[in-house]
């Protein structure tokens, strides 16, 4: 992977939080004392070591089934990219990506 290619965080399935939190360690690699809370994804988007652009993929499921943690996730990601001097873009795709060839 080149620096500049963006992560995707597919969250295809995910209903639950700490579903969302295993998906965010595994896609953005996040270090071993990453603690799957709401505080820790937040110092670990802040301690990240290069340039990054998430794209967010079938986030709507967790949206409907967890709303007030996809808010939280929003928030999150919101202040996380505000306080990044222009290290850090969180973009949520739209639509449904087509599924991967088997």
């Amino acid at each position: 992977m080149r620096p500049d290619d963006p992560v995707v965080l597919d969250l295809r399935g995910v209903t639950a939080k700490a579903a969302f939190m295993d998906r965010c360690a595994a896609a953005l690699a996040l270090p071993d004392w990453f603690g799957r809370n709401w505080d820790a994804l937040a110092d670990s988007l802040g301690d990240l070591p290069r340039p990054l652009t998430v794209v967010v993929t079938r986030w709507q499921g967790y949206a409907r089934t967890a709303p007030r943690d996809w808010e939280t996730a929003q928030e999150v990601f919101a202040t996380a990219v505000e306080g990044s001097a222009g290290r850090l873009a969180v973009l949520l795709a739209l639509g449904e990506p087509p599924d991967d060839p088997a």
